[in-house]
């Protein structure tokens, strides 16, 4: 019987030293915090002409068939889940709260309003994460929300976010895993500003006073999450990476990296090793940006390669959390979803198939031709062969075949909704 093309793949990476049976069983316990607001174009069900406005944030696209209830986002993701290997989690924001109808305001939230998300995700063997969403709001019309030179404004942002926390801590609580909960602001200003000193100890007095209210560790994880810029805030951003680098090394919070929220020349995967020597843990969002912020669908392309390298290489897989941000309305949505998630897991097997003792030993001797060369050569190996068997054991579809699933998913739901 001649070998299997995966056979043949595992012959290939034990050669370089890589044993690739153990590597593919510490792929199948990495979970990636896959994100609701991609279903629904960050609407979220506050009410029913909620939707995205301002904030820094905006999505583009009309495709057909976007979720427009509870149900049906529910729906779309257990089929992502299923066109997936592996196990993960799922990401909510606070403005997609069960409010059965009411109109509940973001500093009035409390777990009951995700009681029934909790339910479902115990039934489908998922744990959640949660954000609080202080954009999209009235009280941030202004582009300022923590950041405030209002106090009322800032209690009500204040508010919002020990709520939401509150809701996180429940959230862990009730899964028996930590809940990662992530804030992220858009405060700014559109042009030259003077204050800046200002507006940022602002800041730092309303996170003192929201995260001054402790929770157990194995219920809840804090990150603090920067921006270089954003739509209304080109020229100034309160929360840069520097103040929360700053202040969550002062309070022991970890540090959420956006891939998309740096200057487009920065390397994302360089911040990593840096993070993960002085801080316990690290967050991730893995996007993907074009020219800027612009959140488009991650591919298996070298920027998302690297940082997950970067992971792998710095030991720190046990304490990065790896979640998805991105939300492209010009696809399909599911299929942003399917395509994204399945690019995340296969930039962390690339990573993870790497040689990285060889390597390693090349560096430390000085070798550096041999390393550039082994690093030449990692990109030819039959990586392919060695993924297709990943999803084969997850009884998850091929590329292929998850693609079409996708389409007929389009055709038979999607196109219905409309």
């Amino acid at each position: 019987m001649s070998p299997t093309p995966f056979d043949q793949a595992k012959a290939r990476y034990q050669d370089l030293g890589v044993n690739v049976e153990d590597v593919l069983a510490a792929l199948k316990h990495i979970p990636v915090s896959i994100h609701c607001w991609q279903g629904d174009d960050v609407g979220g069900f506050e009410a029913p002409d909620a939707g995205l406005s301002g904030g820094g944030i905006a999505v583009t696209g009309n495709f057909p068939g976007k979720a427009r209830s509870i149900p049906e986002l529910r729906q779309d993701i257990e089929k992502v889940l299923s066109l997936v290997p592996g196990h993960h989690r799922l990401n909510l924001h606070a403005i997609y709260g069960d409010f059965g109808g009411r109109k509940v305001d973001r500093d009035e939230i409390e777990p009951a309003h995700f009681e029934s998300w909790m339910d479902w995700a115990r039934g489908q063997a998922l744990k959640l994460d949660f954000n609080a969403t202080c954009f999209s709001h009235p009280q941030a019309s202004g582009g300022l929300t923590l950041s405030h030179p209002d106090s009322g404004v800032r209690e009500f942002w204040k508010e919002h976010v020990k709520r939401c926390r509150a809701v996180a801590a429940r959230m862990g609580e009730f899964q028996g895993s930590p809940c990662v909960h992530n804030l992220w602001i858009p405060d700014g200003v559109k042009d030259l500003t003077v204050n800046r000193l200002g507006y940022r100890a602002l800041l730092k007095e309303s996170l003192d006073d929201i995260f001054a209210t402790a929770y157990p560790q194995e219920h809840l994880v804090d990150a603090v999450e920067s921006k270089l810029f954003g739509i209304g805030a080109e020229s100034y951003t309160v929360g840069s990476h520097e103040f929360y680098l700053n202040w969550a090394a002062r309070n022991n919070t970890l540090v959420c990296l956006d891939m998309g929220h740096f200057h487009p020349t920065e390397s994302v995967a360089d911040k990593v090793s840096a993070m993960l020597l002085f801080f316990p843990g690290l967050l991730l969002h893995v996007s993907r940006p074009v020219r800027w912020d612009s959140d488009h669908v991650v591919l298996f392309d070298d920027p998302v390669r690297e940082v997950m390298q970067e992971v792998v290489r710095s030991n720190g897989l046990g304490r990065t959390y790896i979640a998805l941000d991105f939300f492209d309305a010009s696809i399909n949505r599911v299929g942003a979803w399917v395509l994204g998630l399945r690019a995340t897991l296969k930039a962390l097997l690339y990573a993870l198939l790497e040689p990285i003792e060889k390597l390693r030993a090349c560096e430390v001797s000085g070798n550096g031709f041999g390393r550039l060369a082994l690093l030449e050569e990692c990109k030819t190996l039959p990586f392919g062969a060695v993924w297709e068997e990943f999803c084969e054991r997850r009884c998850a579809p091929n590329d292929s075949q998850a693609a079409a699933a996708v389409a007929a998913y389009g055709r038979d739901v999607l196109l219905v909704r409309r």
